[in-house]
Protein backbone atom coordinates (compact mmCIF):
# COMPACT_ATOMS: atom_id res chain seq x y z
CA UNK A 1 0.00 0.00 0.00
CA UNK A 2 0.84 3.41 -0.93
CA UNK A 3 0.16 6.13 1.70
CA UNK A 4 1.21 8.75 -0.92
CA UNK A 5 -2.22 7.58 -3.46
CA UNK A 6 -4.33 8.68 -0.33
CA UNK A 7 -2.69 12.31 -0.07
CA UNK A 8 -5.77 14.72 -1.62
CA UNK A 9 -3.59 18.20 -3.38
CA UNK A 10 -5.53 21.19 -3.40
CA UNK A 11 -4.76 24.08 -5.11
CA UNK A 12 -4.36 27.59 -4.57
CA UNK A 13 -5.44 26.83 -0.71
CA UNK A 14 -5.33 28.88 1.69
CA UNK A 15 -3.87 31.22 -0.81
CA UNK A 16 -3.09 31.88 -4.40
CA UNK A 17 0.16 29.55 -5.42
CA UNK A 18 -0.17 27.62 -2.31
CA UNK A 19 -0.81 23.51 -3.32
CA UNK A 20 -2.01 21.84 -0.20
CA UNK A 21 -1.46 18.36 0.66
CA UNK A 22 -4.32 17.01 2.65
CA UNK A 23 -4.28 14.05 5.58
CA UNK A 24 -7.82 14.18 5.31
CA UNK A 25 -8.28 11.60 2.89
CA UNK A 26 -5.56 9.63 4.33
CA UNK A 27 -6.89 9.61 8.31
CA UNK A 28 -10.30 8.70 7.07
CA UNK A 29 -9.37 5.38 5.60
CA UNK A 30 -8.35 3.02 8.72
CA UNK A 31 -5.94 0.57 6.87
CA UNK A 32 -3.92 3.90 5.57
CA UNK A 33 -3.82 5.36 8.84
CA UNK A 34 -2.88 2.80 10.48
CA UNK A 35 -0.31 1.94 8.16
CA UNK A 36 0.82 5.39 8.79
CA UNK A 37 1.02 4.79 12.26
CA UNK A 38 3.40 1.42 11.96
CA UNK A 39 5.92 3.66 9.50
CA UNK A 40 6.13 6.42 11.85
CA UNK A 41 6.79 3.69 14.75
CA UNK A 42 9.30 1.49 12.80
CA UNK A 43 11.09 4.78 11.77
CA UNK A 44 11.01 6.09 15.39
CA UNK A 45 12.65 2.74 16.51
CA UNK A 46 16.27 4.37 14.82
CA UNK A 47 16.24 7.00 17.65
CA UNK A 48 16.74 7.28 21.76
CA UNK A 49 13.94 9.47 23.18
CA UNK A 50 11.76 9.76 26.12
CA UNK A 51 8.63 12.04 24.99
CA UNK A 52 6.97 12.50 21.90
CA UNK A 53 6.24 16.11 21.23
CA UNK A 54 3.94 17.25 18.37
CA UNK A 55 2.89 20.54 16.55
CA UNK A 56 -1.10 21.47 16.42
CA UNK A 57 -3.04 20.52 14.88
CA UNK A 58 -2.44 17.41 12.30
CA UNK A 59 0.67 16.36 14.20
CA UNK A 60 -0.97 15.75 16.72
CA UNK A 61 -3.37 12.94 14.94
CA UNK A 62 -0.56 10.89 14.34
CA UNK A 63 2.11 11.71 17.43
CA UNK A 64 -0.99 10.64 19.94
CA UNK A 65 -1.44 6.84 18.58
CA UNK A 66 2.48 6.67 18.26
CA UNK A 67 3.04 8.03 21.71
CA UNK A 68 -0.21 5.18 23.15
CA UNK A 69 1.51 2.56 21.01
CA UNK A 70 5.11 3.33 21.98
CA UNK A 71 3.78 3.92 26.21
CA UNK A 72 5.85 7.33 25.51
CA UNK A 73 4.48 10.72 27.34
CA UNK A 74 2.53 13.50 24.68
CA UNK A 75 3.49 16.59 24.65
CA UNK A 76 1.69 19.01 22.99
CA UNK A 77 3.30 22.19 21.39
CA UNK A 78 0.47 24.19 20.98
CA UNK A 79 -0.74 27.74 19.18
CA UNK A 80 -0.74 30.88 21.58
CA UNK A 81 -2.66 31.54 24.58
CA UNK A 82 -3.87 27.76 24.10
CA UNK A 83 -1.89 26.15 27.60
CA UNK A 84 -3.37 27.52 30.90
CA UNK A 85 -0.30 27.34 32.92
CA UNK A 86 3.19 28.45 32.67
CA UNK A 87 4.78 28.44 28.92
CA UNK A 88 7.68 29.04 26.55
CA UNK A 89 6.83 30.86 23.35
CA UNK A 90 8.69 31.11 20.29
CA UNK A 91 7.71 33.32 17.39
CA UNK A 92 8.67 31.82 13.68
CA UNK A 93 7.41 32.71 9.83
CA UNK A 94 5.06 30.65 8.14
CA UNK A 95 4.68 30.19 4.21
CA UNK A 96 1.61 32.83 4.45
CA UNK A 97 2.46 34.83 8.05
CA UNK A 98 3.94 34.62 11.38
CA UNK A 99 2.25 32.43 14.18
CA UNK A 100 3.89 31.53 17.74
CA UNK A 101 3.94 28.01 19.67
CA UNK A 102 4.24 27.42 22.93
CA UNK A 103 4.90 24.65 25.51
CA UNK A 104 4.08 24.10 29.15
CA UNK A 105 7.02 24.88 31.18
CA UNK A 106 7.06 21.72 33.11
CA UNK A 107 6.32 19.57 30.39
CA UNK A 108 10.11 19.05 29.47
CA UNK A 109 13.39 18.94 31.52
CA UNK A 110 17.25 17.84 31.45
CA UNK A 111 16.37 14.51 31.02
CA UNK A 112 14.37 14.38 28.40
CA UNK A 113 14.95 13.58 24.94
CA UNK A 114 11.74 14.32 22.29
CA UNK A 115 10.61 12.85 19.10
CA UNK A 116 8.93 15.77 17.40
CA UNK A 117 5.96 14.33 15.02
CA UNK A 118 3.90 16.46 12.28
CA UNK A 119 2.24 15.54 9.76
CA UNK A 120 4.43 17.84 6.72
CA UNK A 121 7.02 20.08 6.30
CA UNK A 122 7.47 22.86 3.95
CA UNK A 123 9.77 25.88 4.64
CA UNK A 124 10.58 24.24 8.27
CA UNK A 125 9.72 27.09 9.85
CA UNK A 126 7.32 25.82 12.09
CA UNK A 127 9.74 22.72 12.90
CA UNK A 128 12.24 24.93 13.52
CA UNK A 129 10.03 26.35 16.66
CA UNK A 130 9.28 23.12 17.80
CA UNK A 131 13.03 22.52 18.22
CA UNK A 132 13.45 25.79 19.95
CA UNK A 133 10.91 24.63 22.74
CA UNK A 134 12.37 21.85 23.26
CA UNK A 135 16.04 23.23 23.57
CA UNK A 136 14.45 26.44 25.87
CA UNK A 137 12.97 23.61 27.90
CA UNK A 138 16.47 22.36 28.28
CA UNK A 139 15.73 18.76 26.44
CA UNK A 140 17.41 17.47 23.55
CA UNK A 141 15.88 16.82 20.03
CA UNK A 142 16.12 13.45 19.14
CA UNK A 143 14.51 13.48 15.60
CA UNK A 144 11.39 14.68 13.51
CA UNK A 145 9.23 12.32 11.52
CA UNK A 146 6.91 13.64 9.22
CA UNK A 147 4.24 11.66 7.14
CA UNK A 148 4.74 14.49 3.96
CA UNK A 149 7.98 16.42 3.23
CA UNK A 150 7.49 19.35 0.70
CA UNK A 151 11.18 18.20 -0.95
CA UNK A 152 11.51 21.16 -3.18
CA UNK A 153 10.60 23.84 0.08
CA UNK A 154 13.93 23.02 1.40
CA UNK A 155 12.41 22.53 5.22
CA UNK A 156 13.30 18.67 5.82
CA UNK A 157 17.32 19.66 4.25
CA UNK A 158 17.45 22.86 6.53
CA UNK A 159 16.98 20.26 9.57
CA UNK A 160 19.48 17.89 8.37
CA UNK A 161 22.36 21.25 7.90
CA UNK A 162 21.21 22.23 11.25
CA UNK A 163 22.14 18.67 13.24
CA UNK A 164 18.78 17.27 13.65
CA UNK A 165 17.93 13.43 12.71
CA UNK A 166 14.94 13.43 10.44
CA UNK A 167 12.23 10.59 8.50
CA UNK A 168 10.08 11.84 5.95
CA UNK A 169 7.21 8.83 4.80
CA UNK A 170 6.73 10.35 1.39
CA UNK A 171 7.70 13.20 -1.07
CA UNK A 172 5.58 15.51 -2.61
CA UNK A 173 6.74 18.88 -4.58
CA UNK A 174 5.17 21.80 -2.63
CA UNK A 175 4.30 23.86 -5.69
Amino acid sequence: MNIKDFIRSIPDYPKKGILFRDITTLIKDEKVFSETINQIVERSKNYSFTKIAAIESRGFVFASAVSYILKKPFIMLRKKNKLPADVHSVNFELEYGTATIEVHKDSLDENDSVLIIDDLIATGGTAEAAAKLVEISKAKVSAFVFVINLFDLGGSDNLVKNNYNVENLIDFPGH
